[in-house]
């Protein structure tokens, strides 16, 4: 099952759109984030929850494949890297530090390996710096509560 705050994360971020524009990436994309072909028809948003819920699956399997210590942890945790990779690509995942801080455990390294990721065409970009920040919090609020 797809975490609850994987959905509200990439809600929040991505924003719908029926109608096919190009993210900052470059890439045709309607819905909340779904990439397309340029010609695709409008969609509903009914539309766009089969396909955010969709490619939030295979996010979802992809991050689990990558980083499978993320079953055994805070579900918020998992809907955090859920995100980035529903963002990214689980290809990023798959090369990058965090990656191995998830693996390793070291939530701090992950909020700092996130904050990372906040580059577009060379160029820090305030909604990725506002993403990763919602995504580190995830990981940062059930830290605390789990040293409580």
């Amino acid at each position: 099952m797809i975490p609850q705050n994987a959905i509200a994360l990439a809600k929040t971020f991505e924003g719908f759109y029926s109608m096919v524009y190009l993210c900052p990436g470059g890439y045709p994309t309607i819905g909340w984030g779904h990439r397309c072909s340029k010609e695709h028809p409008p969609i509903t948003k009914a539309h766009g929850e089969f396909y955010l819920e969709d490619d939030l699956m295979d996010s979802l399997k992809g991050t689990i494949r990558t980083c499978p210590i993320l079953l055994t942890v805070h579900e918020s945790w998992l809907g955090a890297i859920v995100d980035f990779v529903f963002n990214l690509g689980v290809g990023q995942l798959q090369v990058s530090t965090l990656r191995r801080r998830i693996n390793e455990q070291d939530w701090t390294g992950v909020v700092y390996e996130l904050n990372r990721w906040v580059y577009g065409g060379g160029k820090k970009l305030r909604g990725l710096v506002l993403r990763r920040a919602a995504e580190a919090a995830f990981i940062l609020n059930a830290a605390n509560h789990n040293r409580q």
